[in-house]
């Protein structure tokens, strides 16, 4: 897991250039150039900022966000791993390819992880593989319906509106896909990223670069630049907290969460009752349990009594946390 950077490792261009470009970031041959010139540094000065960030576990990589089934398949899964058994448990999930995000919470379902996958029968065959090798029931809970999605949050600043997501226009192509599986582990930290892509796609930079903008155009790149490990910079008490609420009701009060501040993550999923009777998800990324659950008692509070229940799952250990993959068998959102 990343540490915890200390105020001193963060001073204010550092701020700048993380606030300023977890999204939007330039798709020019030479984009660092770039933000050094709005943020007032050099551009060596900029990439060194971006390659110790990463170093330390801060920065998980600069590249594409993709949006859930635009370039692939996916769900969220969780087990219930006996106590004793949870740190074997969670190293044959972490094994699996299509697996980018394990965490340990806080509820008889411990083990909560993201599997991606090229199609449908990709993921199938992850999560049957899981349950076989665990000797545990999965808890199978694909994405009906997003509110909102979007981690690219101010860390320093005070909140801002959060953006609209562009509305998707088609899903990524088979070039499309190849270039994100180029980039998934993240451009290189150079001052000309985008030409050694080109060069082992066989593709010119220009085309690179114009893919990738119409790819955040169409709305399949949800948003394109500094991906952070928010734990690093502060954000240590997140807190996914689940719903109970009437299903003629749940996507009036899904919206009105996702206007929320503080609310990061908010999406349907379905029931798989007796064993899980929530449909509605909310993420909090506080900098401490009081703040994120001063969050939750306000949606709670918003929601009345069509909210019959909800539970709060603070995360307590990550054991694996990467971009989504798209070279290789699995292909994730």
């Amino acid at each position: 897991m990343a540490v915890v950077l200390s105020l001193a490792e963060v001073d204010e261009t550092t701020r700048r250039l993380i606030d300023g470009f977890q999204r939007d970031f330039p798709l020019v041959s030479r984009p660092f150039a770039e933000i050094a010139a709005r943020i007032g540094a050099g551009e060596e000065d900029v990439l060194e900022r971006l390659r110790a960030l990463s170093a330390r576990g801060a920065v998980s990589r600069v590249g594409a966000v993709v949006r859930p089934h635009a370039a692939g398949r996916s769900t969220l899964a969780a087990v219930a791993a006996p106590p004793d058994r949870i740190e074997d448990v969670a190293a044959i999930i972490d094994a699996y390819e299509g697996v980018n995000h394990n965490y340990e919470r806080e509820n008889r379902w411990n083990l909560w992880f993201v599997v991606t996958g090229r199609t449908q029968e990709d993921v199938d065959a992850t999560l049957a593989g899981i349950a076989r090798e665990t000797g545990l029931p999965v808890l199978d809970l694909p994405l009906e319906k997003s509110y909102h999605i979007d981690l690219g949050f101010a860390l320093f600043d005070a909140p801002r509106d959060k953006p609209k997501a562009r509305a998707l226009r088609g899903e990524a192509d088979a070039l499309d896909k190849r270039l994100l599986g180029a980039i998934e582990k993240g451009l290189p930290l150079v001052p000309l990223p985008f030409a050694p892509v080109a060069d082992a796609l066989g593709m010119e930079e220009r085309e690179v670069l114009s893919r990738l903008a119409a790819m955040v155009e169409r709305g399949v790149i949800s948003r394109f630049g500094v991906v952070v490990r928010h734990r690093a910079f502060g954000f240590t008490a997140n807190a996914m907290t689940v719903w109970d609420i009437d299903d003629a009701a749940v996507d009036a009060v899904g919206e009105a969460f996702a206007r929320e501040p503080g609310v990061t993550l908010c999406y349907r999923r379905p029931r798989r009752e007796p064993a899980w009777r929530y449909n509605l998800f909310t993420m909090v990324h506080g900098k401490d349990r009081a703040s994120a659950l001063d969050v939750v008692a306000r949606l709670a509070n918003q929601a009345g009594a069509r909210a019959r229940a909800h539970d709060v799952l603070f995360s307590l250990r990550c054991f694996k946390q990467r971009g989504a993959v798209f070279s290789g068998r699995e292909a994730a959102e």
